[in-house]
């Protein structure tokens, strides 16, 4: 399988990025350990989490899904196989949240020893922290890499001058830099990232690993009706799409399937990793039959 660099970082990654939002929440511990055999036995090699994943779950705190990934590291022997990455920054509860120098050295010994693991390959600043200097961020990831905990950084959930903010004081102050984006990109959500992420992305040379590039499943073809949305884990996440642009866009990708002989989701990956700037969409997957079907969409 032909890997892709990962911005300037070195690091070299499958043209799909398994994403852990799912562990602990849709996919129990066996099933992930099943899903992620066959993913790297199938020749991919990164896994993105958070320290936040899945507190939004009822009766859960964050670290669910790094604590299962950091089983799953232990029992299979794949650490040296996968790029394993996680995030930094969103809330977990009181005085748990941000970039500041204190909460990213307390998360990062936190995140190390869920995923019992020595390094974290890509730390990601989870989501812009607009009260704590950049420059105060930027030092703690300094010292996490001096101290061989950090490999590379990257950043979520940024406006396009935050990012550009953030490169400046790390050229300005000889501190590590973000190496990749995960923004909020696929065929429906468009606007904020074309117009804004993706120009500094391609002329810093940052990689991108964009998150939904399924819309939530709704760009997969698999929710036509409201109906089919009903008591489905992602239906909030769905409902945005349910409009006529939402519409004329899946009866595209119906039209486009029909003559390349695939399917909705196959054709929307493609879409995504034709665009010079995207270097692995995040997916996930429940079952085996969802993961062969996304691994298909590869021509490898």
């Amino acid at each position: 399988m032909n890997k892709r660099k990962l911005g300037h970082s070195g690091l070299e990654i499958s043209p799909l990025v398994f994403g852990g939002n799912v562990f602990g929440w849709t996919v129990d511990e066996p099933t992930t350990f099943t899903l992620l055999d066959a993913f790297v036995a199938a020749g991919f090699n990164a896994i993105d989490t958070a320290d936040s994943y899945s507190r939004w779950v009822p009766g859960h705190v964050g670290g669910e899904s790094e604590t299962i990934l950091g089983k799953w590291l232990k029992r299979s022997g794949n650490r040296g196989k996968v790029v394993v990455m996680t995030k930094v920054g969103w809330e977990l509860g009181p005085e748990q949240k941000g970039l500041s120098r204190t909460h990213i050295l307390r998360s990062a010994e936190n995140s190390l020893r869920r995923l019992q693991t020595d390094v974290i390959d890509l730390y990601q600043s989870h989501v812009d922290d607009p009260d704590t200097p950049q420059e105060e961020t930027l030092r703690a990831y300094a010292d996490l890499v001096a101290q061989g905990k950090v490999r590379f950084i990257g950043a979520s959930n940024h406006k396009g001058e935050r990012l550009a903010s953030a490169l400046d004081v790390s050229r300005k102050l000889s501190l590590p830099s973000y190496q990749s984006l995960q923004p909020n990109y696929n065929l429906y959500d468009r606007a904020e990232y074309e117009s804004q992420l993706e120009p500094v992305c391609e002329k810093e040379g940052l990689g991108v690993i964009n998150y939904f590039p399924l819309g939530g499943g709704f760009l997969s073809g698999k929710y036509r009706t409201e109906a089919d949305m009903a008591n489905k884990p992602r239906a909030r996440t769905v409902t945005k799409y349910f409009n006529e642009r939402g519409l004329k866009i899946l009866d595209a990708l119906d039209k486009v399937a029909k003559i390349a002989n695939a399917n909705p989701a196959r054709v929307s990956l493609a879409w995504l990793l034709a665009r010079p700037s995207i270097t692995a969409p995040i997916v996930s997957a429940t079952n085996l039959k969802q993961l062969e079907d996304l691994i298909a969409s590869i021509d490898r």
